[in-house]
């Protein structure tokens, strides 16, 4: 579908609009470093994507983010024109181009597990390498500290990301096309009617994380080595209270990931 420049435009400003106040309405939940937030908004840009595009979803989600940072910082964030700006741009656009043809729901999900592993892993070795460069006394093993904040920001994000990029799309997605067919691409209006549902990518994409998190959960309790991945790269007085949040969100959300893959499943082999 041919698109006008103004509209492509116009579509931008809504989504960076829509996005930034999504975001920053959970902007206040903190991951267990006190870096990067809970983001279920992720959805929006991802729409956005669908409907107009990579690059009006790229560009939108790259405004909205450093809108919503700014704003919940109260000035001009550089460290989101640093990490969140580029590593948001990049995801929405992969999105937005796996998603542009030969589509299906089974492309679906592992467009969206592409999506926020490349946006996510870009975003946390941004942070990281902006903490080394301009806040370095907050590590007290730069090696270690980069690691465990790239890994453990990657695993955060994406796990609590994953679930609502799967859920939410697909009926909202269904509302739109009822709503507003003009603005729906032809591709994506057949995968909004598409029957096929690829049930056990969908549950295994919820499960397979949600393990690994209580997996680090359990390791914690017996591994001195996992313990000192996670937060050896710290300052001694953040690491007990870093490692209780770990050991806290890790383990809630590895819990809700699990439970929700086995039950979708449970429940499309009931309805069979």
């Amino acid at each position: 579908m041919k698109r006008s420049t103004s509209l492509n435009i116009a579509a931008t400003a809504i989504g960076a609009v829509l996005y930034a106040l999504g975001a920053f309405i959970t902007s206040y939940i903190k991951s267990p470093w006190g870096t990067g937030q809970f983001r279920p908004a992720i959805v929006i840009p991802s729409i956005f994507s669908l409907l107009f595009g990579p690059y009006v979803g790229g560009v939108s989600a790259a405004i909205g983010t450093f809108i919503a940072d700014s704003l919940s910082h109260g000035q001009l964030y550089f460290k989101s024109l640093i990490a969140a700006v580029p590593s948001n741009f990049i995801a929405f656009f992969i999105f937005g181009k796996m998603m542009s043809k030969n589509v299906s729901w089974r492309k679906f999900v592992i467009a969206s597990i592409v999506t926020l592993l490349i946006g996510n892993l870009t975003c946390a070795i941004l942070v990281a390498l902006y903490y080394l460069l301009f806040v370095p006394a907050i590590a007290s093993k730069p090696a270690i500290f980069l690691v465990s904040l790239v890994i453990g920001l990657t695993l955060w994000w994406y796990s609590t990301m994953l679930p609502f990029q799967l859920f939410i799309i697909p009926p909202v997605l269904k509302v739109i096309v009822k709503a507003l067919p003009s603005v729906v691409p032809e591709h994506i209006r057949a995968l909004s009617l598409s029957k096929e549902f690829p049930q056990r990518e969908f549950a295994l994409s919820l499960i397979i994380p949600g393990l690994i998190l209580l997996a680090i959960v359990g390791s914690t309790y017996v591994s001195e080595g996992v313990t000192y991945i996670l937060v050896g790269g710290l300052k001694e007085a953040l690491r007990g209270v870093v490692l209780s949040l770990i050991r806290f969100m890790f383990g809630a959300t590895g819990v809700v990931l699990t439970a929700l893959g086995v039950y979708s499943n449970y429940m499309y082999m009931r309805s069979k």
